[in-house]
């Protein structure tokens, strides 16, 4: 099994996940290969957590250009985590409203 640390790689600070922390909605950036079920331990055993449920999309990369050359960006997997009402928040998020 995957360390947690390998599972969640970073926490997402938009616009958009930033008015989910209202309703304790916070999105992560995960391994791509990580399941709802691994990613819900992950933040669980990080953040001391209850987690009621994981919504997961893959970010198609975006097209860049350097020059003559050009390509895309690799894709990346994207985790919005659900908790529960009675579990306390996670201090990171707070910090930045």
């Amino acid at each position: 099994m995957k360390d947690a640390h390998d599972i969640i790689i970073r926490p997402i600070i938009s616009e958009k996940s930033m008015m989910g922390l209202a309703d304790k909605k916070y999105t992560f950036r995960v391994a791509k290969d990580a399941g709802k079920i691994e990613i819900a331990r992950a933040v669980e055993e990080l953040f001391d957590v209850k987690v009621v449920k994981v919504n997961t999309m893959v970010v198609p990369g975006r097209f860049r250009r350097m020059g003559r050359f050009t390509g895309y960006k690799s894709d990346w997997k994207k985790a919005v985590v659900t908790l529960s009402e009675d579990s306390k928040t996670i201090e990171f998020f707070e910090s930045m409203v």
